[in-house]
């Protein structure tokens, strides 16, 4: 038997009733694809960064190696003087393929390993105008499982016109630097949608 919609009564006595509206499943938009890595040989970065190209194409941002002095945690198996660069595509990328990528840059690092050992460390991530998700292999309480044991990491949220570190933020990704240049890869991500400039928020 179907009931009737529920009612609320306001102050004046008089009952409205209060709209249930549904969500419907929508296709997502496509994002940008962001990676992260950190590296010791130029060598070997060249040789991760051509790899990348030809299989998400070309980059339109790239920045600076700097030296990676965050955290010792990966110089035990990269050795010390790691540095840490970070690029972003120009291709945009459908939010569903953040497993593939991820699996992709697994293999990569495999490849480029020696004696069990990586050469460098390939951290990818889909930006959009709403956040920023790594991905990982990693489960935690801020992690969401996909597929093929890959988790997504919510790594920022865009808030009161920046994007924004959460408590589990890596140090590497709350920096200004880095986060200024996410708002232009946002404002480039809304003109590619769009085709219009974006207003400022």
């Amino acid at each position: 038997m179907l009931g009737i919609p529920p009612q609320n009564t306001c102050r004046s006595g008089k009952a409205s009733l209060v709209r249930h509206v549904m969500s419907l499943p929508q296709e997502p938009q496509t994002a940008r694809l962001i990676a992260g890595l950190l590296f010791r040989e130029p060598n070997i970065q060249q040789q991760t960064l051509k790899a990348l190209t030809e299989r998400f194409g070309p980059f339109d941002f790239l920045s600076e190696p700097k030296p990676f002095t965050f955290t010792d945690y990966y110089e035990k198996e990269m050795g010390g003087s790691i540095y840490r660069q970070t690029g972003s595509f120009e291709q945009l990328v459908p939010p569903d393929s953040l497993p593939d990528i991820k699996l992709f840059t697994n293999r990569l690092e495999r490849d480029f390993s020696e004696e069990n050992r990586r050469m460098v460390n390939i951290d990818p991530g889909l930006l959009s105008e709403e956040r920023l998700v790594l991905a990982t292999g990693k489960n935690y309480i801020h992690r969401v499982y996909l597929r093929n044991g890959i988790f997504a990491d919510l790594t920022l949220i865009y808030e009161q016109g920046a994007y924004r570190p959460l408590t589990w933020t890596y140090p590497d990704y709350r920096e200004p630097d880095l986060l200024h240049f996410l708002g232009i890869l946002r404002q480039k991500l809304i003109f590619q949608r769009t085709s219009r400039l974006p207003r400022k928020v």
